[in-house]
C-alpha cells in the first residue's frame, strides 16, 4: 500500500496544498469525484493521459487511509 500513496503529493505550491497524482495537477477529489459520478477507470485513464492505474488505485487507498485516521504519508516538495 505504502509504494502505491508513494504517487501522491502535498505541496502547498500545487493545487494549493491539495493531495494530488505525483508530477501532475490531478487532484485526488477529482477523481474521487468523477469516480463517484459512475466514470469508468478507462474513461478516466482516456480522459487523462497521464494517468495510470496505479495512480487511480492511489487516490482510492489514499482516500480510504484518510477515513480511517491512518497514518498517510504522502510525498512532499
Amino acid at each position: 500500500m505504502m509504494i502505491l500513496i508513494d504517487r501522491i503529493e502535498l505541496n502547498p505550491r500545487v493545487c494549493n496544498g491539495k493531495p494530488v497524482i505525483k508530477g501532475t495537477r490531478i487532484p485526488i477529489s477529482v477523481i474521487l469525484e468523477q469516480i463517484a459520478e459512475g466514470e469508468s477507470w478507462d474513461t478516466l485513464l482516456a480522459g487523462y493521459p497521464e494517468l495510470k492505474r496505479e495512480d487511480i488505485q492511489a487516490a482510492l487507498l489514499y482516500a480510504r487511509a484518510s477515513l480511517d485516521n491512518t497514518e498517510v504519508r504522502a510525498a512532499h516538495a
